[in-house]
């Protein structure tokens, strides 16, 4: 099949298995280029380990030096045949055929991972094969999750709290500027956001696997988190999801406790820079203030994407427990930058459509947006016909 990509709203319904092979390439290749991680967990489980962030864990714990046994937990969607598998998917059997190429150990489980039949699989997989692990990364971005002990679901959405929200947005696809009012959240909304997106998750996580006994002595998990400027607070950490990333940095200070008396561990929130995802492109608003904020930070030469974060957490933040006054890990440093801050406020300021193009990168925007896809990537050829058909090499759970 000789695949394109297909753009539905803030979503690409395609992806090129080539090209999500190339996205994860140049990710290793970028770890292998710095210095060795040599501190970092050798064997790591990664839940939500398939694109963004948690890819980048995984792939940073496996290239960068320490060749760790990885576990990864996702979501994703396979190819029927006619139809292409997801990115995520793609980018997981990439990531498993390269670090077995290497002699590597790396195993997948695709599922819900909020389920308890997940995470026992899960626990019995490093209890067999691992014994323990000695780092978790959490990294789960979902919409739902359904509650494993009544059955319930909880939908998460992206509101403001207290009043409604109205500023400028922006559509991509028309490269237009526009009016967006989001309606103020009522308590069962800010309640189901924090079910699908706080901390809660997580501790059922790291407390399953103190009770299997699957954690090495001085253990650590991080959980990775945003907090952002002054420009998307209304919306983002004054909102629903700022309630939820609140509950989840809670959660993070419950887990620092237990793990110290249990194991000797740590527990950690990174809080990382605005980045090109499928969840933030989803978002009003937040759009428009990153391709801004793009434009500056590379104008000034320090703009990262997912794994130049994370090689840098790894390297300079984890391990040696440099952290904030509030206990979290920052490598949204540079992002918050007051001169970069500054500047980005003084082009939102003076936006309009007329100098929408000058004061923004919507070039970069867009390829970031299909390099998610695999989309983009130099050296591939889109032109080819490809097998979409891609099994994931050591397939556990349900597929």
């Amino acid at each position: 099949m000789i695949v394109q990509p297909k753009i539905r709203g803030f979503i690409c319904t395609t992806a090129h298995p080539e090209g999500c092979a190339k996205h994860v390439q140049d990710q290793i290749d970028y770890v292998k280029s710095q210095p060795a991680l040599s501190s970092v967990g050798k064997k790591v489980l990664v839940i939500g380990s398939s694109t963004g962030y948690g890819l980048a864990s995984r792939i940073a714990a496996a290239f960068g030096g320490n060749k760790a046994a990885t576990i990864g937990v996702f979501f994703e969607k396979a190819s029927d045949g006619k139809r292409t598998a997801s990115a995520g998917w793609y980018n997981s059997v990439a990531f498993e055929e390269k670090a077995h190429a290497e002699g590597m150990y790396a195993k997948s489980f695709n599922g819900d991972a909020f389920s308890d039949e997940m995470r026992a699989k899960v626990i019995e997989t490093i209890k067999n094969d691992l014994g323990k692990v000695d780092l978790v990364v959490y990294s789960l971005a979902s919409p739902r999750r359904q509650d494993p002990k009544n059955g319930e679901v909880y939908k998460s959405v992206l509101k403001p709290i207290g009043k409604d929200y109205t500023n400028l947005s922006i559509n991509i696809a028309a490269r237009q500027l526009e009016e967006v009012t989001l309606q103020a959240a009522t308590d069962d909304d800010i309640a189901q956001t924090q079910k699908v997106m706080g901390g809660e998750d997580w501790q059922l996580w790291i407390d399953a696997l103190l009770e299997a006994d699957a954690l090495e002595d001085g253990a650590r998990t991080v959980a990775y988190s945003y907090i952002g400027p002054e420009l998307t607070t209304a919306v983002y950490r004054n909102g629903t999801i700022g309630r939820a990333k609140d509950h989840l940095e809670s959660t993070s200070k419950e887990l620092d406790k237990k793990l110290k008396d249990k194991v000797g561990g740590r527990a950690f929130i990174s809080v990382n820079k605005a980045v090109v995802t499928q969840s933030s492109s989803a978002i009003p608003f937040i759009p428009l203030y990153f391709i801004i904020l793009t434009r500056v930070m590379q104008a000034k030469g320090v703009e990262e994407l997912c794994i130049h974060q994370i090689y840098r957490m790894f390297a300079e933040r984890l391990y040696a427990g440099k952290v904030d006054d509030n206990g979290f890990i920052r490598v949204d440093d540079w992002e918050m930058r007051e001169d970069i801050q500054t500047e980005v406020n003084g082009y939102w300021d003076n936006l309009s459509q007329d100098n929408l193009l000058d004061v923004s990168d919507l070039d970069t925007y867009d390829k970031d947006f299909l390099r998610l896809f695999g989309f983009g990537l130099e050296g591939v050829d889109y032109a080819a016909d490809v097998e979409i058909n891609r099994p994931l090499p050591s397939m556990e759970g349900e597929g």
